[in-house]
């Protein structure tokens, strides 16, 4: 009675091992993911960063966090004190409240150029792998002869184009239209599809061929429902992780372009601030310069960080390890 007792608990705690090793092997790759970034104190840090960024940059543009950063609250270069943390400029105008909005520039720059690039390079990389032969060609030689191009002239050029229909765009969105943040927008979303129009064109010419697509094709599905709802769905990956890294690609150029006078104009950027700050040196006043290059530094190396952890945690070969 009792032998048979115990190989009855032996059988149950068995189909309990099995069961959950079923568990395992079955949950989602973001489940899997999620699990294996929780465990990256590091990764954890710099996506509360991000966040933190993301609501500041909310908070501005809704009007409830620095909207009066153009006020005059202090003198002239007062110095950094508890009250203002970064001191104030020429204007006396609060450094903190122009970070803040820098912000705002930084992470919209960042978002919306990424929603012009992302259907660009996805397209043209998913239909490069999936039909190749001739398509493939001339995909390959157009993103191929574009990135031969210098990034950052290539910038300049669309952003000076753009800034040459001033009075038109002006006149047809009002006065209030930014057309300086507009040409960051717009040359920064035309440039920074390449690299994840080369990504999903590898994994795509992998998963054309694959069990599942070829099943897809034998019940009836055509090109463009094997393409949108079988092999598309399992890059998505790849587009997340570009995104995290293209995002501070996107920062960084929009400070450059802005320092060059070819960027946000009308409101404080990073950029146009670290350009105000150079002349600031020679009085001794470093504070603005520091105020807007911590600022790019913190958010652009949790950025860096972020990227890396969610490339090792969402690549499937490491699902259901530890």
């Amino acid at each position: 009675m009792i032998e048979q007792t115990a190989i009855k608990n032996r059988i149950k705690v068995n189909d309990m091992k099995n069961d959950s090793i079923k568990l395992i092997k079955n949950r989602s790759l973001w489940f899997d993911a999620w699990d294996r970034l929780k465990q990256d104190k590091i990764a954890l840090v710099s996506l509360s960063i991000v966040l933190f960024y993301a609501i500041v940059a909310l908070l501005s543009a809704m009007g409830l966090l620095a909207a009066d950063w153009n006020e005059i609250v202090g003198p002239s270069y007062a110095a950094p004190s508890s009250e203002h943390w970064f001191g104030t400029d020429f204007l006396g105008r609060s450094v903190s409240r122009k970070i803040i909005n820098g912000t705002q520039v930084a992470m919209s720059v960042g978002l919306i150029s990424s929603f012009i690039a992302i259907p660009i390079g996805l397209t043209l990389g998913a239909v490069a792998g999936y039909f190749g032969k001739w398509v493939d060609e001339i995909i390959v030689w157009f993103y191929t002869t574009f990135s031969s191009i210098p990034g950052i002239m290539l910038l300049m050029s669309i952003a000076f184009v753009i800034k040459k229909f001033q009075d038109s765009l002006t006149s047809f969105f009002g006065s209030d239209f930014d057309i300086g943040l507009f040409a960051v927008f717009i040359a920064l979303g035309l440039t920074s599809w390449v690299g994840l129009c080369r990504l999903i064109r590898g994994e795509v010419l992998k998963h054309k061929d694959r069990e599942y697509v070829q099943a897809a094709g034998a019940l009836g599905a055509g090109h463009f429902r094997k393409l949108v709802k079988h092999i598309i769905p399992n890059v998505t990956h790849i587009v997340i992780i570009n995104t995290s890294l293209q995002f501070q690609i996107a920062i960084k150029s929009e400070v450059i372009l802005s320092y060059l006078g070819l960027g946000v104009s009308g409101q404080p950027s990073w950029g146009t601030m670290i350009n105000d700050a150079k002349e600031e040196l020679a009085r001794g006043v470093y504070w603005q310069l520091l105020g807007a290059t911590l600022a790019m530094f913190v958010v652009v190396l949790a950025f860096n960080i972020l990227g890396d952890a969610l490339r090792d945690a969402l690549d499937p070969k490491l699902k259901g390890k530890s």
